[in-house]
């Protein structure tokens, strides 16, 4: 059943990955049926199907002595649907404790200067933030904590807080990976054995049950409209 709260709410997600078939994808359309069994309507943006190009161009790269510089005519097609969207999500994998270029490059050119920064009052004021992010090393590595620390700096305070954004979360979901990965105390890249048949049914419906607890999470901690 609908909350009353997000009624005609819309919500953006965002996946960054240049598989379909990939679990990040699996991530993101699972969630984007959960945002609208809460009532949302959602807009699937889906980076490499719809041929983004993530580098920076002429065009979108900022006029720091203009901030009413009219980007690209790509650029401004997904600025309003950020602008249309009460929440975004960002489903991804993790790559060097960051995110992939797709979605970077997404970030730089469309939440641009004078758009999403560089005003008194944030045209992305009040919106939330979830940052579903998929890490190939197990839950039980040293490197996790790390890892969430990383990106709670970078995407909450260096991206979502700068513009503005009301509320931002990062989902940190390991144990993506088919093989097991973790470092040991010497650096070295341990891979185990790829999971298969039943074990990895029982893997996937572990990883939907964290990532659904996530967003669930997030939806919880949004306030209610009075």
């Amino acid at each position: 059943m609908s909350h009353p709260s997000t009624a005609a709410r819309t919500a953006l997600v965002v996946v960054a990955h240049h598989r379909t078939d990939s679990l990040t994808a699996h991530t993101a359309r699972r969630t984007a049926a959960r945002l609208e069994s809460a009532g949302y309507r959602v807009d699937l943006l889906d980076l490499q199907a719809e041929g983004f190009d993530p580098r920076m161009n002429a065009a979108d790269q900022p006029d720091w002595g203009n901030r009413e510089k009219p980007y690209s005519d790509e650029v401004q097609a997904h600025m309003r649907r950020v602008l249309d969207a009460d929440l975004v999500v960002a489903v991804f994998p993790v790559y060097w404790q960051s995110v992939p270029a797709l979605l970077k490059g997404w970030i730089d050119r469309v939440w641009n200067y004078g758009f999403a920064y560089g005003r008194s009052k944030p045209r992305l004021a009040g919106k939330r933030m979830l940052w579903l992010g998929l890490a190939g090393a197990t839950s039980d590595d040293a490197i996790i904590e790390g890892m969430q620390s990383v990106l709670e700096t970078n995407l909450n305070e260096g991206i979502a807080y700068y513009c503005g954004f009301a509320h931002s979360s990062v989902a940190l979901l390991p144990d993506a990976e088919e093989r097991p990965q973790r470092i040991d105390a010497e650096g070295n890249l341990l891979v185990g054995d790829a999971v298969a048949g039943a074990e990895r049914d029982v893997q996937y419906a572990e990883f939907d049950r964290r990532a659904h607890q996530a967003v669930e999470e997030f939806l919880a901690a949004e306030p209610v409209a009075v």
